[in-house]
């Protein structure tokens, strides 16, 4: 059967208005599909270069948990652990973030963090939980892949703004590595290394100061040992210092500025400055202009110790620099040399000639009477100093100078010395003297004396008698005299018998008196009936 026209014309619109259909379950692998592969271009393109570290051990590492670190940020991670060859350390490979390429130099330093307690501080806590991890410190140089790592921390582990200086001391001490630097009692710096000078003589510290404190750190900047407290001895007393409570625990340095330098005396970086053991030596002044002499001592010399000062009139000009003992052989006679170095520019000059030295004015001192005495600085140390003062009337006196370098400044006896050789010269005097025989003689007296005393003692027992004797007369004659008194009432006056017994009465009465007179002399004055009658005593 045949169609239509209008009827082939709808069919050929029906299947043409059919299109395929895509169904959207397809959707969900196709948006994955892309994910992953920008997941995968994004991993591939994060990950940087794959480097080895050699380290003694691989103690807290773990493989795909251990993370390197710049910043406490991470830019790698631990990819395998393995043993070396030498069978002595091991090799960690590490798969870097491509942001770490530029930090991959030569001198880039590798160290593990672990939690460390120490004087400065306790550090690493974070790992207790998280576990250790791995620092980066970038470096310089051409581009490296292989590595050995630290097996201490660097005591500079960023880069901080400041300048490195180095100082020179004799005595290490507890200076270590991380000593802290202080400057008016503020941390500003610490100490990154030491090591031994060329010539083996001394010991190199280097510090590092930070910014902005590495501008105090001038031309007369002084660095001292500070050690937290500072008990010294000197011929002035004892002097106590007190510094930060860290220094006394672990030591440390401390520096300070002069008044005298400005912003232009600036050091530059790894400048040298001396390291003083004290804060007093980092104050004393140095002089270049100096005189030494040599001084000998007859008397001992203990108390007196290098550095102790030389006064001229209670100021310090000087200072004692080196104290020996020599023997004469030949002579068998011993010599206490002492080396002095006097810095005449402490004394002020007045109408200073330009023709005459410092050693001709002393020399002309010495020839007024200028003399060195050995005198007790401080009664509670005994520590002795010199001291130097004008004895016109000693003379000088000369001994045999075997330092020939130096030039012999006259000495006297110190005070001390006098006295001891005069309490010498009595003791030997009373030593002399016949202490045996003495003290025979005095026992005989001490034995004189006691029988004198008994004797004396018994006649004053027999004066006492003598007085209630005599009393006891005077007693009676009272009793006499009123009975002489009755009978002479009985008389006729005029008549004979009373004439003559009233005269007996007149001269019993004088008796009575004169005797009652000796009995009030004998009490008030006993002893004269030993010694006798005092001429200046009235009767």
């Amino acid at each position: 059967m045949n169609n239509s026209p209008e009827e082939d014309i709808e069919a050929a619109d029906i299947t043409l208005s059919k299109k395929p259909e895509l169904p959207l379950v397809w959707f969900l692998p196709i948006i994955a599909l892309l994910v992953s592969a920008w997941l995968i271009y994004k991993s591939a393109a994060e990950k940087g270069a794959i480097i080895t570290i050699n380290f003694p051990t691989a103690e807290g590492l773990e493989v795909d948990k251990t993370k390197i670190r710049y910043l406490d940020v991470d830019i790698g991670k631990v990819t395998a652990i393995s043993i070396n060859d030498d069978l002595k350390t091991i090799q960690i490979n590490a798969q870097m973030n491509s942001n770490a390429t530029d930090y991959l130099k030569e001198s880039t330093s590798f160290w593990v963090v672990k939690p460390q307690v120490g004087l400065g501080g306790i550090s690493g806590l974070g790992t207790l939980l998280s576990g250790p991890y791995i620092e980066l410190k970038p470096g310089s140089g051409k581009e490296q892949l292989h590595f050995t790592g630290l097996t201490v921390p660097p005591i500079m582990k960023s880069h901080m703004d400041g300048k490195q200086f180095i100082l020179e001391t004799n005595n290490l001490g507890s200076m270590r590595p991380g000593t802290p630097i202080n400057f008016h009692g503020i941390p500003v710096g610490e100490v990154l290394s030491h090591k031994l000078s060329d010539e083996a003589n001394a010991i190199l510290l280097t510090i590092f100061i930070y910014a902005p404190y590495d501008q105090f750190v001038r031309k007369n900047s002084r660095f001292w040992i500070d050690s937290g407290v500072d008990l010294s001895a000197s011929a002035d007393g004892f002097k106590v210092r007190t510094g930060p409570l860290i220094s006394l625990l672990s030591g440390g340095i401390a520096f300070r500025a002069s008044a005298k330098d400005t912003p232009a005396d600036i050091k530059p970086e790894h400048s040298l400055f001396q390291l003083y053991d004290t804060y007093d030596q980092s104050t004393q002044i140095t002089y270049t202009n100096t005189l030494k002499y040599v001084m000998h001592f007859n008397g001992s010399v203990r108390g007196l110790t290098e550095g102790a000062p030389v006064q001229l009139r209670g100021i310090p000009i000087g200072r004692v620099t080196d104290i020996s003992l020599e023997l004469d052989k030949k002579t068998a006679e011993i010599h206490v040399p002492v080396i002095v170095e006097l810095e005449p520019d402490r004394i002020e000059s007045i109408n200073d000639p330009t023709n005459v030295s410092d050693k001709d004015v002393m020399e002309q001192l010495i020839k007024k009477g200028l003399r060195a005495q050995l005198q007790t600085g401080s009664l509670v140390t005994g520590q002795l100093l010199i001291d130097l003062d004008f004895h016109p009337e000693s003379k000088i006196v000369a001994s045999d100078n075997h330092h020939s370098d130096y030039p012999e400044f006259p000495t006297i006896a110190s005070s001390f010395e006098e006295f001891t050789h005069s309490a010498q010269i009595i003791m030997d005097k009373l030593a002399k003297l016949p202490l045996d025989k003495l003290t025979v003689e005095m026992n005989k007296t001490l034995a004189s004396l006691q029988d004198t005393s008994k004797a004396a003692t018994g006649m004053l027992n027999t004066a006492n008698g003598t007085l209630a004797t005599a009393k006891e007369t005077l007693g009676n004659a009272s009793g006499t005299m009123k009975s002489a008194n009755q009978v002479l009432g009985n008389l006729e006056p005029g008549s004979t018998g009373y004439y003559e017994f009233h005269k007996m009465l007149q001269e019993f009465t004088q008796a009575a008196s004169s005797l009652k007179q000796l009995t009030d002399y004998l009490e008030q004055h006993p002893e004269s009936l030993i010694r006798g009658k005092d001429e200046g005593k009235d009767d």
